[in-house]
């Protein structure tokens, strides 16, 4: 099973889009990433989201690029500073994943379950860009597989 974590993309400032939507680069940055993975064959069955704006604005892209099996789904418990260890406790192993969220959540998300402490951070994320982890079938333990960014400076 793999599991895709994505920050959502860059966004407006508050005092332009109270809800903080996408900016043009976000868009242009998520589109630009989206179709990357696309080639290489990243098929997640379902899409979640946090439900705030730039979340779904980010979850709509990926869905509309990589046309996961199930329809997009907001997602309990993945907003910036909900708890990740009891998110983990229900999270569902037996298919491919993609979750798109905030910071801190999904750096401290992925440090638990590859460390299984929140801090410090295993991997510095990017607006728009994907970690993909995968659980080992007999172990059960978490290892970064690959990572796409916007950028790599």
């Amino acid at each position: 099973m793999a599991l895709y974590l994505v920050q959502h993309g860059k966004c407006l400032s508050k005092d332009v889009d109270p809800e903080k939507g996408l900016s043009q680069e976000g868009i242009a940055e998520v589109r630009r990433i989206a179709e990357v993975a696309k080639g290489y064959h990243v098929k997640p069955a379902v899409i979640c989201h946090s439900g705030k704006k730039r979340a779904r604005q980010t979850a709509e892209i990926f869905s509309e690029t990589l046309e996961p099996v199930e329809s997009l789904r907001q997602e309990d418990g993945i907003k910036p500073l909900d708890d990740v260890t009891a998110f983990t406790k229900g999270m569902d192993v037996g298919q491919n994943v993609m979750l798109v969220g905030h910071l801190p959540f999904m750096e401290r998300l992925c440090s638990y379950l590859i460390t299984g402490s929140i801090e410090p951070a295993v991997f510095k994320f990017q607006n728009g860009g994907i970690v993909c982890l995968e659980r080992s079938p007999e172990s059960e333990n978490w290892a970064i597989r690959w990572a796409l960014m916007p950028n790599i400076s």
